[in-house]
Formats: C-alpha cells, structure tokens, sequence
C-alpha cells in the first residue's frame, strides 16, 4: 500500500498510553479469522480438484449441457475463492498490519490501492459473479429436476433472478456512495 505524501510518517515503536495500545492490538484478534480463511481455502482446493477428477472420469458419459454445469460448478468454486483471497489479503492488509509487498513481483494490482472502500466493491462485484452462475444453473433446470435433487420451479427461478438483480442494485448503490463519499472528501481538500 503506498502512502500519499500527505500522510504523516509514524516512527515504529510509539508509545501508547495503555487504553489506545490495547484497543490498537486488538485488531490482531482478526488474525484466526484470517487463518481459518486460509483453511477454507484448502477446502476449495480440495473441492475444485475432487469435481475436476470426476468430470475427467465421466467426461464420456456426460451430455454437453452436463459438462457445462460442471464447469461451471468449476468456476463457482474458483470465484470464491478469489472472494476468499481479496478478503484474506485486502483484509489482513487494511485492517491489520501491512504486508510490505510493495516490491514483491508478485504483489496483486489491485492492492497497491485497497482500502475498505475498495474492498467493499470488489467484494460486491465477486458476490454478483458467483449469483450469476448460481442463477445460470437454476435457468438451465428450471422447470425440471436437478442433479442434486433440487427441484427448480418458475417461483423460484423468479426469487433468485430477484435476489440476484437486489445484488446488482446493492453493488451499484454501494458504488455510487463511495464515489459521491471520495468527491465530497475531494472537494473539501482533504
């Protein structure tokens, strides 16, 4: 994360009086949270590879609309877990402690700027992309029974396109907020 050259630099070791030193440490309490993400993560991964060996396996049973719903069932799975590491790293780094990446060659674009405000959009946009997958597979059953047993009725299909379009509209409302917040703090010469 770079900083502006507004921002004034805090020499390491400041001393706190107790009640504001404790109430900063406790942003480490967040670190399990990130931990067990990481975790889930590994869940995905083991997820992601179990469905692809079974797609490789059924490959020549499967119909083209069957190896469709699989992929994207692949994909799903890949979605949240970019969701699971903007929220680890975004996270950690906005709300914890800085990862001094900023000359790592590795380091993701999108993290040179994240702060909660970014972080709440990307969030909102990956959100939007796993329901969109999820809706894609409800249209394509719909009005029959699914793999899983799960039976896709029209008032169905009709609740999740409605949800969907609410986290369309949330994500837009949320991204106009945060531009109407940054122009005001813009104008004001901040």
């Amino acid at each position: 994360m770079s900083m502006s050259a507004d921002e004034p630099v805090v020499p390491r070791g400041i001393n706190l009086r107790p009640l504001p030193q404790i109430i900063f440490a406790s942003r480490w309490l967040q670190l399990p949270l990130y931990l067990g993400l990481i975790i889930a993560q590994g869940v995905y991964v083991v997820l992601f590879l179990k469905e692809l060996w079974h797609l490789i396996q059924h490959t020549m049973n499967y119909t083209e609309q069957e190896i469709m719903l699989v992929v994207l069932g692949l994909i799903d799975v890949v979605m949240i877990s970019n969701l699971l590491i903007m929220v680890i790293i975004g996270g950690y780094e906005t709300f914890v402690s800085r990862l001094e990446l900023h000359r790592h060659p590795d380091q993701p674009e999108w993290l040179s700027h994240v702060n909660a405000s970014v972080l709440k959009i990307k969030l909102a946009m990956a959100i939007i992309g796993i329901s969109s997958i999820h809706l894609l597979r409800t249209f394509i059953y719909a009005g029959q029974l699914g793999k899983d047993g799960t039976q896709y009725t029209e008032t169905g299909v009709m609740w999740q396109a409605i949800i969907h379009g609410l986290f369309v509209i949330s994500a837009i409302g949320i991204a106009l907020v945060e531009r109407l917040g940054q122009s005001a703090y813009d104008k004001h010469g901040h």
